[in-house]
């Protein structure tokens, strides 16, 4: 076989040319029209039907009457555990108020990626109202990455402000029954969401080898396309749960994957919502003892300054030892609400990620430091009490050695 001339050893475009001068061959066809322009298709970003679930869950006072808040906004006491997995029958949760809230837009929206919008309200007795906002859309990863913060419609500018006008309209329906003593500070808030994928086509760990970037970013809150170290993307998809072969589940700080074709996930968003639950009443407690910390402190320094009367400095403390007590109760019912739920739940598949999610929420670490800091409030009033009282005693002494010797120094000089 002839080796062909040297103008053919070009590539490309280029090398066509060349092939054809050697060859002798015409560079356009006999027909004079020029050959179509062949344009590569750019490949489409593969779409997925996702469940956003957005719940933020706010502390709105120390307690609330639930049977007053059921006649200012009707709802459905408790909450219902649909039991597909192995989940025990003792499993108890706590009972709020449910609302329904669908006051918004179902349907219409001006964003054709969402295909439905639900809202509902949970008002829990121990003072705290959860809004939780369901986002039906059809998008692909890197529309996810943002989706919280799009405009859905001309009434919903996005899924936050949204939460918080139903969370102020609801607030002000339940002002009556909300108990909001001196003890109390603030609101306080934490939000977590949930992406529930129902059909990814694929495995779903072969979903999450193929997108391990993407869903590393969409979990870490990071923009769509952040160029994450390995190291990273490995220790954010490092624990992955799964209870069969055609279900996951990964979680963050803020934020949870869950995928499942038969959409069986309303058990894991319960679990999730009850992590939270703990981990805000543990972090508003906290806040609130470090409150009561720095007031003892004053209070000390008052105890043994000159500047107020006695009176005052006694009434002040008989406050302040009064409504420790009470607070120190509140504090061990919350802790031991914490300590049985973990055991209820037992070496369960729910009572496995129950315990993730408060590993990942430090919720030992709070536990402490707010045991830890009631032991430090209590020691100190019990030593402010205990100089109170050796004074008393003093003084008692005093005025006995006195009634005494005054019979006394009557009857030797009389």
């Amino acid at each position: 076989m002839k080796a062909l001339p040297a103008t053919v050893k070009n590539t490309g475009k280029s090398a066509g040319k060349a092939v054809a001068g050697a060859l002798s061959l015409p560079a356009t066809p006999v027909s004079g029209r020029k050959l179509p322009v062949v344009r590569k298709k750019k490949k489409v970003a593969e779409q997925y039907q996702v469940e956003l679930v957005f719940m933020t869950l706010y502390d709105i006072g120390r307690s609330i009457d639930l049977s007053l808040a059921a006649s200012l906004l009707p709802g459905i006491p408790g909450m219902k555990v649909v039991r597909r997995r192995d989940t025990p029958e003792s499993l108890l949760m706590p009972k709020p108020l449910c609302v329904d809230l669908r006051t918004g837009p179902q349907k219409a929206f001006s964003d054709e990626a969402v295909e439905g919008l639900s809202v509902a309200a949970r008002i829990y007795d121990e003072g705290v109202l959860s809004i939780i906002m369901r986002l039906r859309v059809m998008a692909n990863l890197e529309d996810l990455h943002g989706l919280a913060e799009r405009r859905l419609s001309s009434a919903v500018a996005d899924l936050e402000s949204y939460s918080t006008e139903r969370f102020n309209a609801v607030v002000e329906i339940l002002k009556p029954a909300i108990d909001r003593d001196h003890t109390w500070l603030q609101a306080e808030q934490e939000s977590y969401t949930a992406f529930c994928f129902s059909d990814v086509g694929m495995s779903p760990v072969d979903f999450l080898t193929k997108n391990a970037q993407d869903l590393t970013t969409l979990l870490n809150g990071d923009p769509y396309g952040s160029p994450l170290h390995d190291s990273q993307i490995r220790k954010t998809l490092a624990n992955p749960f799964s209870y069969n072969s055609t279900d996951l589940a990964l979680f963050d700080m803020d934020r949870a994957l869950l995928i499942d074709p038969d959409r069986d996930y309303e058990d894991l968003l319960l679990i999730c919502e009850l992590a939270n639950y703990q981990f805000l009443e543990l972090r508003v407690l906290d806040h609130l003892l470090d409150h009561w910390l720095d007031e003892a402190e004053d209070d000390i320094r008052l105890f043994y300054s000159k500047e107020r009367s006695r009176r005052k400095k006694r009434s002040s403390l008989q406050r302040k030892f009064a409504t420790l007590q009470g607070l120190r109760l509140d504090a061990l019912f919350i802790l031991e609400n914490i300590e049985n739920s973990s055991k209820i739940i037992g070496d369960y598949f729910l009572g496995t990620l129950y315990e993730h999610l408060c590993g990942i929420f430090n919720t030992p670490g709070w536990t402490r430091s707010v045991e830890r800091r009631l032991d430090a409030l209590q020691h100190v009033y019990e030593i402010v009490k205990a100089e109170k009282n050796e004074r008393t005693m003093l003084l008692l002494e005093i005025i006995f050695i006195v009634v005494c010797i005054i019979p006394i120094i009557q009857f030797a000089f009389g």
